[in-house]
C-alpha cells in the first residue's frame, strides 16, 4: 500500500502543539529562579515524575527509532525486548534514588566533580553535550516524519519547523513548564497506542495476514539480526539511562524519596505496556507499507486507521517527541552554564546570569542539532552513537560514584577519557567487522576504571563521596 497523506490529522498536531505552548506559557511565570528553571523548584509529585520520566524516555528513540526502527527492519521480538534495557536501568536507579536526591546537583558534571575533581567535570560537560545534541537532533527529525505523512511536506522541511517548536518550549519555562506537559502527553500516548494496535492489525488484514508478508525470520527470537547486532542494540539504551542526566535531574526534582519511588515504579508500568505497543504497531506496518524509512512506520500508521484515533495518536506521539527534544536541549544548555560559564568564564555570575545564559544558549545548541540531523542517515544511527557516547563516556564513572566508595580520581578521568575516544574512533572508522561501537568503549571504559582503581588506590589515599 501507498502512503496518501490525510491532512485533518495536522489539525490535531497543530491543536496539541497549541496547548502545550498555552500550557508552557502558563507555567513559565512559575519561574523566577534557576532551581525553578532546572529542577521544577523540587516540587514534582508522584503522577507528574511518573509522567514526565516516561514522556522523555519515550521519545523520537522509541517512537521513529529503538523498538520502532527494529520492529519494522528486524522482527517483532527484538523489539519488544528492548525493553528490557531500561527496566533494568529503571531498577537500579529506584536502588539510588536517595542518593541522587541527596546530592541535590544541577548536573551529573556537579557529582562527578565532587569525587574526580573540575577536570572530570570539564570532561563530563563536553561529553554531555556531544551526546545530548545528537539526541536533541533525531526529536527534529521525527517530526519532520509527522508533518511529512500529515501535510505531504519533505521531510527536511518538517524537520526545520520541529527545530523551531522544540527551540521555542525549551526556552520559555524550562522543566518547570516541560514536566506537566510531559505527564499528560505520557497518559495521552499510551491511550493511543492502546487504542490503536487492534486497528492497525485490522487495517493489515490480521495478525496471520502480517506475519505471512514478512520474511520468516523476523519472527525469530533475535529476528534477522546477528547477535552483536542484538548486543550493540540493547547495551547503549542500558548504559545511556543508567547515567542520564535527564534522569537524576528529574528525580532530583520530586519532592520526597517517596515521591521518586512511586513515580519510577508508574514509569515501570509505562515502560511494559509502551514499548510492545509500538512494537506490534511498527511490526505491522511493514506488512502495509512495505518501502517507507523504518523511521516513519508508526507515524505512517496514522493514515489508516480512523482520523480520530490517528489524529490521538499523531497528537501523542508528538507531544513525547517534542518534550524529549526539550528536555534533552535543556540538559545540554545546564551543563555548558553551570559546568563551563560559571566555572571558568563567569566565576561571580549571579543566579539571574546563569539563567538568562542558559536561555540565550538552548537555540544555539538547537541549531547545532539540527546541522548533525544531515550528517546520520538514519533515525536509529543518530540514537545508537549519542547512546554510546555518553553511555561508555559517563555511566561507568558515574555508577562508581555511588556503588564502589574506593574508586579513585585517575580511574574515573580515565575512564571517561577512554570511553568517549573510543567511541568516536570506532565510530569515524565506520565500525569496522559491523560491531557497533559500544560492544567495544563500554568495556574499555569499565576496565579502564578497574585496572586504573587497583594500580592507584594504594599509592593514593581515596577521596571521600
Amino acid at each position: 500500500m501507498g502512503m496518501e497523506f490525510n491532512p485533518n490529522l495536522l489539525w490535531y498536531v497543530i491543536g496539541y502543539g497549541v496547548f502545550m505552548i498555552i500550557l508552557g506559557l502558563v507555567y513559565s511565570k512559575k519561574v523566577s529562579t534557576s532551581d525553578d528553571f532546572i529542577l521544577a523548584g523540587k516540587s514534582l509529585g508522584p503522577v507528574v515524575l511518573m509522567g514526565t520520566l516516561l514522556a522523555t524516555w519515550v521519545g523520537s528513540g522509541t517512537v521513529t527509532g529503538g523498538p520502532n526502527s527494529i520492529a519494522y527492519s528486524y522482527g517483532l521480538w527484538p523489539a519488544i525486548g528492548y525493553v528490557l534495557p531500561s527496566l533494568i536501568g529503571i531498577i537500579v536507579l529506584f536502588l539510588i534514588s536517595s542518593k541522587i536526591r541527596n546530592y541535590g546537583k544541577y548536573t551529573i558534571s556537579e557529582i562527578l566533580e565532587v569525587k574526580y575533581g573540575k577536570f572530570a567535570s570539564m570532561v563530563a560537560a563536553v561529553i554531555i553535550i556531544l551526546a545530548y545534541v545528537g539526541i536533541v537532533s533525531y526529536q527534529f527529525k521525527g517530526i519532520g516524519f509527522i508533518l511529512h505523512v500529515s501535510t505531504g511536506v519533505s521531510v527536511e522541511t518538517g524537520t526545520i519547523i520541529g527545530a523551531v517548536l522544540v527551540i521555542f518550549l525549551a526556552t520559555i519555562g524550562g522543566l518547570m513548564s516541560v514536566a506537566p506537559t510531559d505527564a499528560f502527553s505520557a497518559f495521552l500516548i499510551l491511550i493511543g497506542l492502546i487504542v490503536a494496535v487492534p486497528l492497525v492489525i485490522s487495517v493489515g488484514g490480521g495478525w496471520s495476514e502480517i506475519t505471512a508478508a514478512v520474511p520468516s525470520v523476523n519472527l525469530s527470537l533475535i529476528g534477522s539480526l546477528t547477535p552483536l547486532q542484538f548486543l550493540g542494540f540493547y547495551i547503549p539504551v542500558l548504559f545511556l539511562l543508567l547515567g542520564d542526566q535527564n534522569m537524576y535531574q528529574r528525580i532530583s526534582a520530586s519532592k520526597s524519596d517517596q515521591t521518586t519511588k512511586i513515580g519510577t515504579t508508574g514509569w515501570i508500568i509505562g515502560m511494559l505496556i509502551s514499548t510492545p505497543l509500538v512494537a506490534i504497531i511498527a511490526f505491522s506496518a511493514r506488512a502495509i507499507f512495505p518501502d517507507i524509512d523504518p523511521g516513519m512506520a508508526l507515524i505512517a500508521t496514522t493514515l489508516v486507521i480512523p482520523t480520530f484515533i490517528g489524529g490521538l495518536l499523531i497528537s501523542a506521539v508528538t507531544a513525547f517527541i517534542v518534550t524529549t527534544g526539550n528536555s534533552y536541549l535543556l540538559s545540554a544548555s545546564t551543563n555548558v552554564t553551570y559546568d563551563i560559564y560559571g566555572k571558568y568564564i563567569n566565576k561571580n555570575a549571579t543566579d539571574k546570569q546563569k539563567l538568562m545564559f542558559t536561555k540565550i544558549l538552548i537555540p544555539v545548541l538547537g541549531l547545532i542539532a539540527f546541522v548533525l540531523t544531515t550528517f546520520f542517515p538514519s533515525v536509529l544511527a543518530i540514537q545508537m552513537y549519542s547512546y554510546t557516547v555518553y553511555g561508555a563516556g559517563i555511566t561507568p564513572a558515574l555508577l562508581a560514584v555511588f556503588i564502589w566508595p574506593s574508586v579513585t580520581k585517575q580511574a574515573g578521568i580515565s575512564s571517561m577519557i577512554l570511553g568517549v575516544v573510543t567511541t568516536l574512533s570506532w565510530e569515524f572508522m565506520g565500525n569496522p567487522f559491523g560491531i557497533n561501537s559500544a560492544l567495544i568503549s563500554i568495556p574499555v571504559a569499565i576496565l579502564a576504571l578497574i585496572i586504573v582503581t587497583l594500580t592507584t588506590k594504594n599509592t593514593l589515599k581515596p577521596s571521600s563521596i
